[in-house]
C-alpha cells in the first residue's frame, strides 16, 4: 500500500503506530511565527506542523503548552533547544534568540494560543529581528479575533480590534467613548471577571439597543455565542456566571458621517481627553477612527488644541 507523501509513520513502544501528517523539511535560517490552536488541538495547519518538526530551535510563550501540542501531533523534541519567551523575560531572552539567528539557525516562535503578536507577545522580538536584516515569516492559522468575527453575525467589512481594554476603569471608559461613533464592528478580548462591568459600561456609552455578541470558548467543548442588544447581554450575564476565554463584538454606529463641521464641540472634547495621555498624532488617529472622520482634518484640529493649551 502506498503511503501518502506528506505523512510519516512513527512507532511507539506499545507496538501501536500513529500516522501523523507532518514532514521534516529543510528550512532557511530565520524566525518563523507559528499560529497554534486556540482550543481544539487539530486546528493547526500542516505547514505549522512541518515547521515545528523541522526548526533548529523552538521558542514559546509557555513551553508546557507547546510540549503538549508537540506530543499530541507526534512531534519529537529530540535534542533541540526549547526556550521560554514572554513579556516578562523578553529583555533577557531576546539576545539569546538573536544569537541563534546570527549562527544561521531556524527558530519557531509560538504564543500560548492563537497568532503571535495579536494580543500576544512577539512584537519586540519581531522589531529586533527586522533591524538585524534577518528573515521573518509566518505560518498563519487560528486567531480568536477572526474566529469571533466569522461566527458573530455582525458586519465584517470593517472592524476595529482593541484587544484587552485597560484595567483602569477611567481609561477603559475613555477607550470605549472614543469609539462611540465608529461605524465598523468593534472587537475586544475580555476576562470572565470583568465581562459584566464591560457590558454595563458599553450599555451606558453605546446605548441599550446597540447589537453585540459575546463569544466564549471558541473551538472548545463548551463553545457559545450569545447574540442580542447590549442591554439583553448585560442582563443575561449578570445572572449567569461564565468561565473561559471571551471575545466581545459590538456593532458600529449606523449613522456615522464624516466632516469636522458636524458636532465640532464633541470632536474637540474627545481630542482634549485623548491629549491628556497621548501625543497629537496618536490622539488624532484614535479620534478619527472612533468618529469615522478624515485623519488629516482631525490632526489639524488636534494641533490647534495643543498649541492653544501651550
Amino acid at each position: 500500500m502506498l503511503r501518502p507523501q506528506n505523512f510519516e509513520l512513527i512507532k511507539f513502544s506499545t507496538k501501536k503506530c500513529l500516522m501523523v501528517n507532518y514532514k521534516s523539511i529543510k528550512l532557511s535560517p530565520g524566525l518563523y511565527f507559528v499560529s497554534t490552536p486556540i482550543g481544539t488541538a487539530r486546528d493547526i495547519t500542516l505547514r505549522a506542523l512541518d515547521i515545528l518538526a523541522s526548526v533548529d530551535v523552538l521558542a514559546a510563550e509557555d513551553t508546557r503548552t507547546l510540549k503538549k501540542l508537540l506530543e499530541i501531533h507526534g512531534i519529537q523534541l529530540k535534542n533541540r533547544t526549547l526556550i521560554s519567551y514572554h513579556d516578562y523575560n523578553g529583555i533577557k531572552i531576546r539576545p539569546k534568540i538573536l544569537d541563534y539567528l546570527e549562527q544561521g539557525k531556524s527558530i519557531a516562535y509560538a504564543s500560548e494560543a492563537g497568532t503571535p503578536l495579536i494580543a500576544d507577545p512577539g512584537f519586540s522580538l519581531l522589531s529586533e529581528v527586522i533591524n538585524l536584516g534577518k528573515n521573518v515569516t509566518s505560518a498563519p492559522g487560528p486567531c480568536a479575533l477572526i474566529a469571533a468575527l466569522t461566527i458573530g453575525g455582525l458586519s465584517t467589512d470593517k472592524f476595529y480590534f482593541e484587544g484587552f481594554l485597560p484595567n483602569n476603569k477611567n481609561q477603559r471608559e475613555l477607550k470605549l467613548r472614543n469609539l462611540n461613533r465608529y461605524s465598523g464592528t468593534m472587537v475586544f478580548y475580555e476576562s470572565p471577571k470583568r465581562l459584566i462591568d464591560t457590558l454595563e459600561m458599553a450599555v451606558e456609552i453605546f446605548g441599550e439597543k446597540r447589537l453585540g455578541v459575546v463569544c466564549r470558548e471558541i473551538t472548545k467543548k463548551f463553545e457559545d455565542a450569545k447574540r442580542g442588544n447590549l442591554k439583553e447581554l448585560s442582563d443575561f450575564y449578570r445572572n449567569h456566571k461564565v468561565k473561559g476565554e471571551i471575545v466581545i463584538l459590538i456593532d458600529g454606529v449606523k449613522d456615522a458621517a464624516g466632516g469636522l463641521d458636524l458636532d465640532r464641540t464633541k470632536i474637540e472634547t474627545h481630542l482634549k481627553e485623548a491629549l491628556r495621555s497621548m501625543s497629537v498624532k496618536d490622539s488624532a488617529e484614535t479620534v478619527s477612527i472612533a468618529l469615522n472622520l478624515p485623519r488629516r482634518d482631525v490632526y489639524q484640529l488636534a494641533l490647534q488644541i495643543k498649541n492653544s493649551s501651550d
